[in-house]
């Protein structure tokens, strides 16, 4: 069995496997021979370049297991009877961490400090604070409750909000009565047809003056220009770990936008999400050659 694995760490995890043949593909130049053989592929972190191409040479490919949440590079390409597994639950630590660090650092006014502090200014003024805020968790998974449970000492009234609601989650048709309430507003639903563009225009209108977005999804979730505009006014803040564009190129209006925290999709990326990842996929490849259900696949309701 030929296993395509995004690092040595990852041929390692698998080296005392049965009758299986780890081949390092790390994404970043051309694939190695032998993509016909290829029954199993762990792509990298950062998507491949011609992910569609690639795929569908992969005649033996039985199943894909991502090490990131989110799969959209991969499902719409998906050739049938690949099964399809995401990383649940490895990156969230590093998000929620992430989510914590930037609502604190844009109400506390962090980066205004940083830029006093290199201009050698004492600018003392009073900032916003995190006690008794509430904090609107959009995509209420498995990241939104480790979000959740890293706000519990932090004095905030956390609202729930999934696709579909259940007890104690609202549903995402609610969200026009719940955004005029929230101090902070925290993305974390996947990237599909139905989460485009959703925070646009009217979305962010509805978000009451001096509110922060964060956006720990995906960039596609954000309507940029909209937002530019909202940040350009003063009316609202952000912090952003993922852009539409992304890469975010030269000369993009996001560069110098007022109000916005901006860091390059780095939420996840941490030593912990790495140590999780090997040990998922270890188990995934061991129940796989079991013949047992494996964790985390993608159905048609993802």
């Amino acid at each position: 069995m030929k296993i395509w694995v995004p690092s040595e760490a990852a041929a390692d995890v698998l080296a005392d496997l049965p009758d299986a043949e780890c081949v390092v593909f790390e994404g970043d130049g051309p694939p190695p021979e032998g993509a016909d053989e290829v029954e199993v592929w762990i792509p990298p972190l950062i998507p491949v370049r011609d992910t569609p191409g690639l795929m569908a040479g992969m005649k033996r490919l039985r199943l894909v297991q991502t090490v990131t949440a989110g799969v959209e590079p991969y499902r719409p390409h998906l050739p049938h009877g690949v099964t399809l597994c995401n990383a649940r639950g490895v990156h969230d630590a590093g998000t929620a961490e992430w989510a914590v660090g930037a609502m604190i650092a844009m109400l506390r006014d962090f980066p205004d400090f940083v830029d006093a502090q290199r201009r050698g200014e004492w600018a003392y003024h009073h900032t916003g604070v995190l006690a008794d805020a509430r904090v609107l968790i959009v995509g209420y998974g498995s990241i939104g409750a480790a979000l959740e449970r890293r706000l519990d000492g932090f004095e905030v009234e956390t609202v729930r909000v999934a696709r579909t609601a259940r007890e104690g989650v609202h549903s995402m048709d609610e969200l026009d009565i719940l955004l005029p309430d929230a101090d902070a507003v925290v993305l974390l639903v996947p990237a599909t047809s139905a989460t485009a563009g959703m925070v646009d225009a009217a979305f962010l209108s509805r978000m009451k003056d001096g509110a922060l977005l964060v956006n720990a999804a995906r960039g596609t979730v954000v309507d940029t220009d909209a937002l530019v505009a909202e940040l350009v006014s003063g009316r609202l803040r952000a912090a952003l770990d993922v852009t539409d564009p992304e890469p975010l190129p030269a000369g993009h209006p996001l560069w110098n936008a007022p109000g916005l925290l901006l860091t390059p999709h780095v939420a996840g990326s941490t030593p912990a999400s790495t140590r999780r990842a090997l040990r998922l996929i270890r188990s995934q490849l061991l129940r796989y050659l079991a013949g047992e259900p494996l964790k985390n696949v993608i159905t048609e309701s993802y």
